[in-house]
């Protein structure tokens, strides 16, 4: 399978105009033989709590049936960070639709970031569950940004979920580059899983996103990977003979000592 990562920045606010990019990548990518296209976090309204707060929208109205659109009339799948009105309540969520224009899969950020100058907790509500959904022989599991440094996130998603395509779609700043690109090798090595990380360039209300997006394999390899700061598009394919030959010759889910985990 082959798979791309969509590295954009957003106009906050501007439905039309980041759906209109969304489609422009997603047949960018459909051009280049891909069946997957994972684009950052909170595509739709851009990363800007009064825009999210403004232009925020249920789940039948907005982005994703426009998105919908795009997969069916292009034929690929498309995961994308999204917003997520829900009565009182509004989600920083991830939606996967299937390359017939069908919701696959959905997830909502269960862990809010509350780093300067970004406090998600009064705009947002904490999703409470996991999700992952299967495409062709892999099993991706969904995850947004923050949950990058939660180690146990993405091992109950390897080990309870069986996945072995780790998401994360991301507006990830400048001042914590370095970890970025550390904890994403670290998720996939841990879990002998390829990770795809699509994150955000551009500024949106004064915080600057610092891109790096890479798809790395189940050996720890970056295999794509994109630029700091500007608009990308990186692919590469997917091997299930790569994730069983890593798992094989190191098995570290039979070596787990769960009797020391509690």
């Amino acid at each position: 399978m082959k798979i791309a990562a969509a590295q954009i920045s957003c106009s906050p606010g501007d439905l039309k105009a980041n759906t209109r990019k969304i489609r422009d990548f997603s047949a960018q990518a459909k051009k280049s033989g891909n069946d997957l296209i994972v684009f950052p976090e909170m595509v739709d309204t851009g990363y800007s709590m009064p825009a999210i707060q403004e232009h925020a929208t249920s789940w039948n109205e907005g982005a994703v049936p426009k998105l919908q659109e795009t997969a069916k009339e292009l034929s690929i799948a498309i995961i994308a960070g999204v917003s997520d009105r829900d009565g009182a309540s509004i989600f920083n969520s991830q939606v996967f639709i299937n390359a017939k224009g069908g919701i696959a899969a959905k997830y909502r950020k269960t862990h809010l970031v509350t780093a300067a100058p970004l406090d998600e907790r009064p705009y947002f509500t904490a999703g409470d569950g996991l999700a992952s959904c299967k495409i062709d022989k892999f099993n991706l599991g969904l995850g947004i940004c923050y949950d990058l440094r939660f180690p146990e996130f993405y091992r109950t998603l390897a080990v309870s979920h069986g996945t072995n395509v780790l998401i994360n779609s991301s507006a990830w700043p400048f001042p914590r580059i370095e970890h970025l690109r550390i904890l994403a090798l670290a998720r996939a090595i841990e879990n002998q899983s390829y990770l795809i990380l699509a994150n955000r360039v551009g500024t949106d209300d004064g915080v600057t996103f610092c891109g790096t997006s890479a798809i790395i394999d189940p050996y720890g390899a970056i295999i794509a990977s994109a630029s700091a700061d500007r608009e990308e598009l990186i692919q590469a394919e997917l091997s299930e003979e790569v994730i069983n030959s890593v798992r094989n010759r190191m098995a570290v889910f039979a070596h787990r000592r769960r009797d020391l985990y509690k």
